[in-house]
């Protein structure tokens, strides 16, 4: 698969989820904590499962303004998605991830809503990154 790359973001981390984060730029710096549910201190800090939440949630809203761009359902201006990673074991071994989106479309009817999040799912990066190896279950709220 070839991708015509428009932008790329970079990132760093040190100290792995007890560590530190930030972005080349400068512009994002977040300290790492790994959760209790993990075996971690828990505690001040974030984790990656919270920042790939916020990432996928943003990208989806995104991805659901571009097919309204093109035709689709108008995205309301109060739009917005929650999304919810889990990660645990996985049955074949290793770690794996698990989300929901959680979309809120106020004022969209139910099925002009379902279009638009079905769409957007074949379209936002984050999607089509995971499909066939992260399950996502997209809810309409």
């Amino acid at each position: 698969m070839s991708v015509d790359v428009k932008y790329r973001a970079t990132a760093s981390a040190t100290g792995g989820r007890d560590g530190r984060a930030k972005t080349e730029d400068g512009s994002l710096d977040v300290k790492l904590t790994t959760p209790k549910e993990l075996g971690g201190a828990g505690g001040e800090g974030n984790n990656p499962e919270q920042l790939f939440a916020m990432g996928y949630s943003a990208c989806f809203i995104g991805a659901m303004k571009f097919v309204s761009s093109q035709g689709g359902p108008k995205v309301p201006s109060d739009v917005s998605v929650k999304a919810v990673v889990g990660i645990g074991p996985r049955a074949a071994g290793g770690f794996g991830l698990a989300v929901d989106l959680h979309v809120s479309l106020p004022g969209l009817d139910k099925a002009d809503a379902e279009k638009l999040v079905e769409e957007a799912h074949k379209i936002c990066p984050y999607s089509n990154s995971v499909r066939s190896n992260v399950d996502v279950t997209s809810h309409i709220v």
